[in-house]
């Protein structure tokens, strides 16, 4: 009965959504969500700069043509949805709020498919997949969504610090599918990267994640007692310490850390 109760657990924990989903590279999906109560306008403005910034960059390549259209396909994401409030309808010349997160990301797939088919082959075509693949993985199309991120992958340079945010697209689109070997695959990779920010130690935690699903408790253990060691202060520090109190409730020893996972100590000021 006992081991009947583990694997419903052990499924239950591939559906759910994770707490790691409120760190990373969901926090900007967060701050979208909420625009209707922060305020339309700083989440318009956000979005815009990211956009403009984006067009800046791919005119400097010599992608001019590329770079205006993907403006013209990104400006999908300006529109927020706003749910449960009466707004005064939109403008002239301006596009309402989505209705819902599946009509935005309905849209955005219909926008930045339709540019990446008339842009092939250009860099601006490649960094399109990402926000591509991450709409699609929402909408619960795995398949496109992985194909999307290797599309990005292909073309990323491995110090492009949005390749880490691939990374775990693809790790997330593995395990939606079961896929649980090469979601892990996927996350080893995201870690060998210099992530930063809200990211920094989540392949890591993701690794362990993984790990659970599979069974394999005792490693997914050292890999969290490592990660609880080495990124104290950090999203993926904190999760980890959530996570090995809900594997020693279930009986699992937690290891000691590996003497390589400790911080480096400050040299003392003279």
């Amino acid at each position: 009965m006992a081991e009947k109760s583990e694997k419903m657990t052990t499924k239950q924990e591939l559906r759910a959504p994770d707490a790691f989903q409120l760190y990373g590279a969901e926090a900007s999906s967060w701050l979208e969500k909420r625009q209707q109560y922060i305020g339309l306008a700083l989440g318009v403005a956000l979005v815009g700069g990211l956009i403009a910034a984006t067009v800046h960059y791919f005119s400097a390549r010599g992608e001019e043509k590329a770079s205006k259209q993907f403006g013209e396909a990104l400006s999908v994401l300006e529109r927020p949805v706003v749910t449960g409030v009466d707004l005064q309808p939109a403008a002239e010349g301006q596009e309402p709020p989505f209705k819902s997160d599946k009509e935005k990301d309905e849209a955005i797939v219909q926008s930045l498919t339709g540019f990446r088919e008339a842009n092939k082959g250009s860099d601006a075509a490649a960094m399109a997949a990402l926000p591509l693949g991450k709409a699609e993985y929402r909408l619960g199309n795995y398949d496109q969504a992985l194909a999307s991120f290797d599309a990005f992958l292909g073309k990323a340079r491995k110090e492009d610090p949005l390749t880490v945010s691939a990374r775990e697209g693809q790790g997330y689109a593995y395990e939606a599918k079961g896929e649980l070997d090469k979601a892990l695959a996927s996350f080893q990779e995201m870690s060998k990267l210099d992530a930063g920010g809200f990211l920094q130690g989540m392949g890591q935690y993701h690794q362990a994640r993984i790990l659970v699903a599979q069974g394999k408790k005792d490693e997914a253990a050292q890999l969290l007692s490592d990660l609880k060691t080495a990124q104290t202060n950090t999203a993926a520090g904190r999760l980890a310490t959530e996570r090995l109190a809900v594997l020693a409730a279930q009986g699992v020893k937690v290891p000691e850390p590996k003497p390589e996972s400790a911080p480096a100590a400050t040299p003392d000021a003279k």
